[in-house]
Parts: structure tokens; C-alpha cells; sequence
């Protein structure tokens, strides 16, 4: 039912603030503007697709080099339907674009296990969000997916940075684990973290600003 709310507004108007002035939008350096304007061509060649905001390239004003991407926050919708539909199109569709880019699609109650069949298909089962204040719905997606660390409850925001790659012993610094050879050993070879946030939400919580 987000369809029906204001939710894909608030995305764009979030991702509007981001700008290169404060490096909260910069170069992609895995893939080229014209590679990033190629993939989004060809999502929107499958049927029901369409472009939610950005798909453009950022334009003139600024000096990155033409070997990285330039590209606008961008959010394609794509259904679910399609999605399944053809091998051509999950494999697109599930491709990572490291960078200002997201792919959308809605489902019904009796759909979520295509959606859980689809989790499952993914080659990379990484980080993920369970953004409900259902715990019958988080139980099952949790008990149904097996991405590693999960965020799960009323916003369900995920961090630049895995829950476990520890920050030391009640957030000391001197304790903090991050790049060393035992922080990548239990980051990748751990048990499955999952991290809740049932609310409530202040009443006078902001959006903080984009970093």
C-alpha cells in the first residue's frame, strides 16, 4: 500500500538535498555515466517500468572524469511480476549499481513469497531492512531470508558499516576492531546479526541532514 502514500515524494525530495557541494553526491567509481544511462535504459525497456526520479547524468557543473559516474540519485520502478518473469530481466534488475541507485517494486499480502523467493535467488545475501511494526510479518521474512545483518522494526535504518564490525567495547574507540584481520574474519564468517528498532519515534524527530 506505499503506493498510495506520499512515500516516493519524501524519497525524492531526499534525494533533491544531496549535491556535490557537500560531497553527499560524488563520482561512482565502479561504473561510467554512460554505463550507469545504459542500465537505466534498459530497465525501463521492460514492460510496466518506470523512471521515479534522476536517471540523468549531473551535468556540466563539475570536474569528475568521464572514467567514473556522474549520475543523479535515480529510482526505477519495476514490477514484480517482471522481475520473476525472465532470468534476463532478475539478473538486471538484481545487479549492484554502487552508487545513487535504487530499484522499487510493490507486492500484495499473497505475493510476499515471491518476494522471499526473490531475496533467495540473490547471489550476495548482504545487509538488509524489514521496515514493519508487524512482528508477524518481521518473523516471517526473518525466518525466510538468510541476508546477514538485518535491521528490522519501525524505520529500520541501515548504516554505512555492518553492525559487526564492532566499535570496541561500549563504543571505545580503543577497542574498535574496524579493517583488522579479526574484524574481517567474524564480519564474514559470523553469526547473523539482527538489529531492532521498535520506536517510538520522538514527536519532534527531523530527518537529519544527508552525510
Amino acid at each position: 500500500n506505499w503506493s498510495r502514500t506520499s512515500l516516493v515524494q519524501k524519497l525524492r525530495d531526499l534525494a533533491a538535498k544531496r549535491k556535490l557541494e557537500d560531497l553527499t553526491i560524488g563520482p561512482v567509481l565502479t561504473f561510467t555515466t554512460e554505463a550507469m544511462l545504459d542500465h537505466t535504459r534498459k530497465l525501463l525497456d521492460i514492460k510496466g517500468s518506470k523512471l521515479l526520479f534522476g536517471g540523468k547524468p549531473l551535468g556540466d557543473n563539475h570536474s569528475i572524469p568521464s572514467v567514473y559516474g556522474a549520475f543523479e540519485p535515480t529510482a526505477v520502478f519495476v514490477p514484480l511480476e517482471q522481475i520473476l518473469k525472465d532470468d534476463r530481466h532478475f539478473e538486471l534488475v538484481t545487479r549492484e549499481i554502487f552508487g545513487p541507485f535504487q530499484i522499487v517494486t510493490e507486492y500484495r499480502d499473497e505475493e510476499l513469497h515471491w518476494v522471499l523467493n526473490a531475496v533467495e535467488r540473490m547471489k550476495a545475501h548482504l545487509t538488509a531492512a524489514v521496515v514493519s511494526n508487524d512482528p508477524l510479518f518481521q518473523q516471517e521474512v526473518i525466518g525466510n531470508s538468510v541476508n546477514g545483518t538485518t535491521y528490522v522494526g519501525l524505520r529500520a535504518r541501515t548504516t554505512g558499516a555492518p553492525q559487526n564490525h564492532w566499535f570496541g567495547p561500549a563504543g571505545d574507540p580503543r577497542g574498535a576492531g574496524i579493517g583488522t584481520p579479526e574484524a574481517i574474519k567474524l564480519v564474514w564468517s559470523c553469526h547473523r546479526e539482527v538489529i531492532y528498532d521498535v520506536g517510538p519515534v520522538p514527536a519532534n524527530w527531523r530527518t537529519p541532514p544527508p552525510t
